[in-house]
């Protein structure tokens, strides 16, 4: 007769806890933690918006006020990165540009999410002849390069923020409307002066690139740097996003 099997014998085991994939965004977020490109990319970003927010309190002078006086001057210690053609303060107009060209980016971004979204929407939903002539408005204004496009819109409604916004929200309008559909231009010159915006800045520095280089050399180093984060983090975002890159 066999013997008995002790009780313990017979005990089930645990069952073996299964690991849980992490999540599409966790797992985004993640890679976007370990990309460097992505988080030097939101660093640069984050100190662009501070400095715009922070424009009056960082800035040491009025952008708009200047004396002839002391026009054209090298940095020094009354003004840090110098003063230009006007012997206003290069760094409290820099700081203050910085406003504005946030001023711009929001503002067309949103409205042109906005117009984007609800076309998308009645060219996915209502279909036939209101999606066929949306799309085909669409391909023509992505037909042309979008400088042009935007600098073809601004010398036909004038210079102005305003239409700086409308030109770069029409520019935008066609690429949300395809993204909406099937599932961000911000021109640097336009803004009337003595408005201290740094495509206008580095405009009028062009004239005094001999005797003056800091007047174009600053604001041209803010655009590079603004235009380098946003760069790499798109790269950061993409790599951490796309779904061919996750296996």
């Amino acid at each position: 007769m066999p013997s008995s099997i002790p009780a313990s014998a017979t005990t089930e085991l645990p069952p073996v806890a299964r690991r849980r994939s992490p999540g599409f965004w966790s797992d985004a977020f993640r890679r976007i933690l370990k990309s460097r490109a992505a988080m030097s990319g939101g660093i640069i970003i984050t100190l662009f918006v501070a400095v715009a927010i922070m424009a009056p309190v960082l800035a040491p002078y009025e952008p708009l006020r200047g004396r002839l006086v002391e026009r054209l001057q090298a940095p020094d210690a009354d003004h840090w990165l110098g003063t230009d053609e006007l012997g206003r303060d290069v760094l409290s107009r820099v700081l203050y540009g910085a406003r504005i060209s946030l001023q711009i980016q929001i503002a067309a971004v949103g409205l042109a999410l906005l117009l984007g979204t609800a076309l998308g929407v009645v060219a996915g939903y209502v279909g036939r002849w209101p999606d066929m002539l949306i799309m085909r408005v669409v391909d023509i204004m992505m037909a042309f390069p979008g400088i042009f496009l935007a600098l073809a819109i601004i010398a036909a409604l004038g210079t102005g923020l305003g239409n700086v916004i409308i030109a770069s929200a029409i520019f935008l309008v066609p690429q949300f409307a395809r993204v909406v559909r099937g599932s961000v231009l911000t021109l640097k010159e336009g803004v009337q002066p003595p408005s201290p915006e740094w495509g206008a800045m580095l405009s009028n520095a062009r004239a005094y690139m001999i005797t003056a280089p800091h007047v174009a050399t600053v604001p041209g180093l803010a655009i590079m740097l603004v235009v380098l984060g946003f760069n790499l983090l798109g790269d950061g975002l993409r790599d951490a996003l796309d779904p061919r890159l996750r296996e």
